[in-house]
């Protein structure tokens, strides 16, 4: 069955998209649509093919968003209260040890088994001696990474090393050991474990102020853009994607 949105197909009959690609085209076409019922697309603009949308789309999509997503400014009291929260998360230099087992998700594979086993391996290893051989023996047969020829090891890992979403789980905490939860990626879900930790140095609020606005602006629109999508479905007519999942987000 083609999963559609107002009967515009997101995909060919013979193409297979993962639940994160489904979400991101469903996510894009109501954008779309949402620009031509405002007059800013004009209605003949051609349907997406492999997902792909014309410049002239992608330009009423930006506009829309403009209009319907001012900016929320971030004033000073609100950068201060989130780094004093957090003050790890601003460390600089800090590094950590790390070895995974990826599960990857591709076209075609189910999500569900996948997590399954993702899931199983990682309550195996939980309980597992630390000091044996379990993990580098799991990777080796279920990793979906390079790394998993030497035991899943990735070495020393900056933030700048890795991708932001394995950087949020992984980094500003003081976790040791296997992680006991699933880390999840663009790239799939990975059990990961934690060898050692390098804390770095504890920056001053004056050294990444910028930094603390941009984040906090981005979880603004992050927020506000995912509420707006959540209204965008519930006037349109759904079929064949969920767009109501934790493992990832609504748009990228």
């Amino acid at each position: 069955m083609l999963a559609t949105i107002n009967d515009i197909a997101l995909h060919g009959p013979e193409e297979a998209l993962s639940p994160a690609e489904l979400r991101q085209r469903a996510c894009t076409e109501l954008l779309r649509q949402a620009a031509q019922r405002d007059g800013l697309l004009p209605a003949d603009d051609a349907v997406p093919e492999d997902g792909a949308i014309t410049e002239a789309a992608q330009a009423a999509i930006e506009q829309w968003l403009a209009q319907h997503l001012p900016e929320v400014p971030v004033d000073e009291a609100a950068c201060r209260r989130h780094f004093a929260a957090q003050p790890q998360r601003w460390a600089q230099g800090e590094r950590v040890l790390v070895r995974h087992i990826l599960f990857a998700v591709t076209p075609g594979v189910p999500l569900a088994p996948l997590r399954q086993r993702a899931e199983a391996c990682l309550l195996n290893l939980r309980v597992a001696d630390s000091q044996g051989p379990a993990f580098a023996l799991a990777a080796a047969e279920w990793s979906n990474c390079p790394s998993a020829a030497q035991g899943g090891e990735l070495g020393w890992l900056s933030a700048a090393d890795c991708a932001p979403e394995f950087a949020r789980e992984v980094l500003g905490q003081p976790e040791v050991g296997v992680l006991p939860r699933l880390v999840c990626t663009r790239f799939g879900l990975h059990v990961v474990e934690v060898l050692a930790r390098e804390p770095g140095v504890q920056a001053t609020f004056e050294a990444v102020r910028e930094a603390v606005a941009l984040h906090l602006q981005q979880h603004h629109f992050a927020t506000a853009l995912g509420q707006t999508l959540r209204q965008l479905a519930a006037q349109a007519t759904v079929c064949g994607v969920a767009l109501e999942a934790n493992d990832a987000p609504l748009m990228q």
